[in-house]
């Protein structure tokens, strides 16, 4: 069989299973990422492991989410990654080093590699030709002890790449067309392989764009082939001997094509509250703007600063805009600064923000009431900005500079005595400034380290094996699209409490129903009922985590976004879908449902849930493998892999 790339670097790492779509494989993982805000819990499940050590090549551990210290939580948490990572080989990049994914790139990413991170945007290091998949942080802990990861085998959708971007468009209108056409929905269970001469003409900075929202269609993950461009790239970081050339097999295999002409793009922006409501520019560009923010994990390069420090150059920020600006990392940071582009973003009016994630997980910046905010983010979810009632449309860096300039949502293309051939030619320079001083290498010896253990950092919260029979109310009906910010939201209220699950639990559902912590306590516990595509977004496991603390036993849904289904697995809560879809309608919110002899409609995969309240059956299934039925048996996946190790 002629082999793509998805399959050449999953065969090469395939511990147990056959690579057959929609079957159970376990691979092994080279190297590991977190972030600060996922972080605490992942290193606290991996220490109750009770390992000297991490299994990995390389595990890396970044503070980039919770960098604004308004209390003692967010130092206290940054002392204790420091020192637990010192303490297990694990590298550590500082507060200001910059965003995980964007360092992870330009410092540590290898073509062929697997990568699993606690961030659902780990896939943007499959911009070189690794398979880099999000996942839960009790995921990525065990791949640190040296655990295989199981995932369920994708297909493999080649999207084809022809033609070349025009200049005013950019990469990020390529995965919004994407998004348009399979929407947030349609990605479960597949990885996107971008083919093509298409892909020839796109940079390493522009490829990160791509694969990084490409998180956002629900795919396990996206990946570009290992080339030329890839090996430049590399070589301008000091690390080409770690290059290898990876592409398909001629005439090789794909469960599904879909082309997009990039001569036929034009600048792109989605509308709130979904990165799927995707519309040309032109639809929209009378709205006016109050905020925009460059910057994320997505646009924050220095590709992406330069072309908008070229539009705005020499020009001001709309006196009714307030612009702001977050350097991916601390490298583009210093390369800015070198090539003078930082002076043309302060002397247009930009907002110079630290080299961290900020607004994107509403850790400031957030927007007026009833404001319209454009950024260069991945998501746009409802209150996600810090104020509720704002609109946030998603736009490349050029869209977003523009619309700075005029005040009002625009077409780069619009702006007359902008150069957009020039701008569309600009490239990153050869010469990076290679510093890795703000990474502290792990320790040789490391029995003399102490883990500092702020007052905020609470034991990691285990349930009990799982119950032979489930009585409880429904505690909430939700609907599609629900994300893991609507179960479990961030921002600098809520973030800083991460590593204290007794708090944070007060905080599940507070966007849609902040009575629900304490209707779960009072009824010690209950059920989620859910439409489709339920916990989609962020890879954040205490929107598993803190649903269990409260006593949730499981989640009742149409369907279910990858990562949070797998997370409500590590945490034993069951993960059940309905049979007849319309059987969702006839649920109501305090209804008393019923599962008895738990064991054994676990082991068959098949369950029949009594309704008490109204007199009727639901007819339910959970996908779970033999390894997940005996993780829901012990209560979680902790609880099983101790009894392993």
């Amino acid at each position: 069989m002629k082999q793509n790339i998805t399959r050449k670097v999953l065969q090469s790492h395939l511990i147990e299973g056959k690579m057959v779509a929609g079957e159970e494989i376990s691979i092994k993982i080279d190297q590991t990422l977190t972030q600060d805000a996922t972080g605490t819990m992942a290193y606290l499940s991996f220490e109750a492991l009770g390992l000297p050590k991490v299994r990995t090549e390389v595990s890396v551990s970044y503070v980039d989410h919770n960098t604004l210290q308004a209390g003692f939580e967010n130092a206290d948490d940054h002392a204790f990654l420091q020192t637990i990572s010192e303490k297990y080989g694990i590298y550590y990049s500082r507060p200001g080093n910059g965003i995980c994914h964007q360092v992870h790139s330009e410092r540590f990413a290898v073509p062929g590699k697997t990568l699993l991170g606690s961030d659902s945007h780990t896939p943007t290091s499959s911009a070189l030709g690794m398979i880099a998949i999000g996942a839960g942080g009790m995921s990525v802990a065990m791949a640190m002890a040296g655990q295989p990861f199981p995932l369920v085998m994708p297909k493999v959708i080649n999207v084809k790449l022809t033609g070349k971007l025009y200049p005013g468009v950019a990469a990020k209108d390529i995965i919004l067309e994407l998004l348009k056409r399979m929407t947030v929905k349609n990605g479960v269970g597949k990885i996107i392989e971008y083919t093509g001469p298409g892909v020839e003409t796109l940079s390493i900075p522009e490829r990160c764009t791509i694969t990084n929202m490409g998180a956002e269609l629900g795919v396990t993950t996206s990946i570009f082939p290992s080339d030329d461009i890839t090996y430049e790239f590399m070589k301008a970081q000091g690390r080409e001997k770690d290059w290898k050339e990876l592409k398909a097999d001629e005439d090789a295999e794909y469960d599904e094509l879909i082309e997009i002409n990039l001569d036929e793009l034009g600048p792109l922006v989605a509308k709130p509250h979904m990165p799927d409501k995707v519309v040309p520019v032109k639809e929209v560009n009378d709205i006016k703007v109050s905020q925009v923010f460059i910057g994320s994990c997505t646009n924050a390069s220095y590709l992406d600063l330069a072309k908008a420090a070229a539009i705005l150059d020499g020009k001001s920020v709309h006196k009714d805009v307030s612009l702001s600006i977050s350097p991916g990392s601390k490298q583009v940071f210093e390369m800015i600064a070198r090539d003078g582009i930082l002076l043309k973003l302060i002397s247009a009016g930009a907002r110079i923000l630290e080299s961290a994630c900020g607004p994107c997980v509403g850790i400031g910046q957030a927007p007026q009431s009833e404001g319209v905010s454009l950024r260069t983010n991945n998501r746009n979810f409802i209150g996600r900005s810090g104020t509720k009632d704002a609109k946030v449309y998603l736009a490349s860096p050029e869209v977003a500079a523009a619309s700075a300039i005029t005040g009002v949502i625009t077409d780069p293309r619009d702006i007359e005595d902008i150069d957009l051939d020039a701008i569309q030619v600009i490239k990153e320079p050869e010469e990076r400034i290679l510093d890795d001083r703000m990474i502290v290498a792990p320790k040789e010896n490391t029995e003399d380290v102490v883990i500092k253990r702020g007052p905020n950092i609470q034991p990691l919260p285990l349930r009990e094996a799982l119950e032979e029979e489930i009585n409880t109310a429904v505690l909430i009906k939700v609907g599609d699209d629900i994300t893991t910010d609507d179960i479990m939201p961030a921002g600098a209220k809520i973030l800083p409490l991460r590593s204290n699950v007794p708090a944070i639990s007060q905080y599940v559902f507070n966007g849609i129903d902040p009575t629900f912590p304490k209707r779960a306590k009072e009824n010690n516990g209950g059920i989620v009922v859910a439409a489709e595509n339920y916990g989609q977004g962020s890879s954040r496991e205490h929107a598993a985590l803190a649903p269990m603390y409260l006593g949730v036993k499981a989640v009742l849904a149409k369907s279910f976004a990858r990562i949070h289904h797998d997370n409500l697995i590590n945490y034993g809560i069951l993960p059940l879908r309905f049979k007849d879809k319309n059987d969702y309608e006839r649920i109501n919110q305090g209804d008393i449902l019923v599962i008895k002899n738990v064991q054994k409609q676990v082991n068959n995969g098949e369950f029949v849930i009594v309704n008490e309240t109204q007199g009727f059956e639901i007819n339910a299934y959970a996908t779970l493998s033999d390894r997940q039925k005996e993780v829901i048996t012990s209560g979680g996946q902790l609880n099983y892999i101790k009894k392993l190790l």
